[in-house]
């Protein structure tokens, strides 16, 4: 029978987060039924939720959850009711680059996760009263008690490990590692900038300081996050509240440049000057997303000394051996998220984001 839950609606672009009775289909093939233990808030949530993005409304989103699985249903393999799952994004596992290691560059990513609203047959499984809502978020949409959830959204995890220290790693801490681990893959000696301390900036901190980079310098305007960054492996940080960054990162450099940068802010700003600052044969990987359809100005002769600058999706990972590997992380105390999570009652939704908004949280974590 259909599944009765408990759900945060967005109304309308600009709407608050409220509580509601929403209706669950069964899961259909390839779909699973979970009870959501904890989700964490990210800004693409908010991003969403304001009308930034062609979302249906209403609708329910969130895109880091956590939780227990209930039911499978047909052709749904390696999962059964009571393992525990982290829920990442979703993709199609038959295009090209989904074939080729690479699902965050799914030919169809965009409509399956973030603008669509809907499964790919153009149904939504979550309705109020008879009335289809935007759902099928990132293949989750876990701000809710339970979800109905895409397999390939689904990643089996160690039960040992709380479900609420590990909600982050389905898109923002696999972002900030991937960024490092499988972009930057620093070398012995190399000097790594992360431009942003939020989730994704620390996430990278944490995952440089177990690479053999020899400097790790943070940028931030915030003096809280960059003691904070200090306690997670940053060698160097620049408060640019009363600092010229370019002049900064000349200086902790030698006048060489950063070999591999992290823009998180989505300031196109910071993002030139993180160009800018980039050695010779240095790597600027782009993960800060503005509004679509900025652009930013590049000096085309400052690139030409081999430098790079890569857009980059979820940290470019393969969630069904990245996000274990991450747990397992966790559980040895060798990434710790738990100094960027602050945890809210489900209930406690819009407390949350107003103090994501306000800078007060950098992770909130939503329990269940």
């Amino acid at each position: 029978m259909p599944t009765i839950t408990r759900a945060a609606v967005v109304e309308s672009a600009g709407a608050p987060f409220t509580l509601s009775d929403v209706q669950l289909d069964d899961p259909r093939p390839g779909e699973a039924l979970v009870r959501i233990v904890a989700a964490g808030l990210c800004h693409t949530d908010l991003g969403v939720a304001s009308g930034g993005l062609p979302f249906p409304l209403p609708g329910v989103l969130g895109h880091e959850g956590a939780g227990v699985v209930e039911a499978v249903g047909d052709g749904v393999e390696g999962l059964a009711p009571g393992d525990h799952v982290v829920l990442s994004f979703a993709s199609c596992g038959g295009c090209r680059d989904c074939r080729d290691g690479h699902p965050a560059y799914c030919a169809t990513w965009l409509p399956l996760n973030l603008i669509g609203g809907r499964r790919p047959d153009g149904t939504s499984p979550v309705s109020r009263d008879g009335a289809p809502l935007g759902g099928h978020f990132f293949g989750q949409s876990s701000f809710a008690e339970r979800a109905l959830v895409t397999a390939r959204s689904l990643v089996k995890v160690d039960p040992e490990v709380p479900l609420t220290a590990i909600a982050p790693l389905g898109c923002g801490v696999q972002t900030g590692v991937g960024a490092v681990w499988n972009v930057l893959r620093p070398r012995s000696g190399d000097t790594l900038v992360v431009l942003g301390a939020g989730a994704v900036g620390l996430s990278a901190v944490m995952a440089a300081a177990l690479t053999p980079a020899a400097r790790i310098v943070v940028v931030d305007r915030v003096a809280e996050r960059l003691t904070l960054a200090e306690e997670l492996g940053a060698t160097h940080t620049v408060d640019t509240a009363g600092t010229d960054l370019a002049e900064a990162l000349a200086a902790l450099t030698d006048g060489r440049g950063a070999d591999g940068i992290v823009e998180t802010t989505g300031n196109v700003g910071v993002l030139r000057a993180g160009a800018d600052a980039l050695a010779a044969r240095g790597t600027l990987v782009v993960v800060g997303a503005p509004p679509f359809g900025t652009e930013v100005a590049l000096d085309v002769n400052g690139l030409l000394p081999g430098k790079r600058i890569v857009g980059l999706t979820l940290g470019d990972s393969e969630t069904q051996t990245f996000i274990p590997a991450l747990v397992q992380l966790v559980k040895e105390g060798r990434l710790p998220l738990e100094r960027l999570v602050t945890t809210y009652p489900f209930a406690e939704i819009e407390q949350a984001v107003r103090d994501m908004t306000a800078g007060k949280t950098i992770k909130p974590v939503l329990t269940f």
